[in-house]
């Protein structure tokens, strides 16, 4: 070996550590931020309690399954898209199935498009608020119970919440693959 091959070994080394640090670190990083910043505050059922449902608008809601690269599993929400008046208590679920021959704990992860209609999905009951853990083969149905805010954006007629789930308990690639089954 040339003597700066070991240098660069060396520092290779300590980069690949680095990413798995990271990419481990990556989900309870990302709920550590939102809390410090107030996104995605979770169950909000206080504010859900007197909310008016406003019939003079309809909004789209389009729902989105992702699933990290590295992660076994299928994940597909039970339906596409819905039309709901803001203030509407709505329950939709997604179904995950894992495909693996070994139980893993994944977490799901939200987000929103357009982003600035973050502040109006008010979640009451969602499968991203703790793991999930499935057993080799397993497929659960899980709900999401949410109100959009009456004072969302008037110019906003269509919303996706999309959910991309993570594997927790190991190394997994950051990179995310859209999951099109329907």
């Amino acid at each position: 070996m040339q003597p700066g091959n070991g240098k660069m070994l060396a520092k290779l080394t300590v980069a690949a550590v680095a990413m798995f640090g990271f990419g481990f670190a990556l989900v309870p990083f990302y709920y550590k931020i939102c809390e410090v910043t107030g996104i995605n505050k979770g169950a909000e059922q206080s504010l859900v309690k007197n909310t008016q449902v406003d019939t003079s608008r309809w909004v789209t809601l389009e729902f989105d399954a992702n699933i990290n690269e590295a992660l076994p599993w299928r994940f597909r929400p039970e339906i596409r898209s819905i039309k709901v008046h803001p203030g509407q208590l709505v329950q939709v679920e997604y179904e995950v199935t894992n495909t693996s021959d070994a139980p893993i704990v994944g977490q799901a992860v939200p987000s929103y498009g357009p982003a600035r209609a973050a502040a109006a999905f008010k979640k009451i009951e969602c499968f991203c608020f703790t793991p999930q853990t499935l057993a080799a083969g397993e497929t659960r149905r899980m709900p999401v119970l949410f109100v959009l805010d009456p004072a969302l954006e008037a110019d906003l007629h269509t919303v996706t919440l999309s959910y991309t789930f993570f594997e927790t308990g190991g190394q997994a690639k950051t990179q995310a693959r859209s999951v099109k089954e329907g």
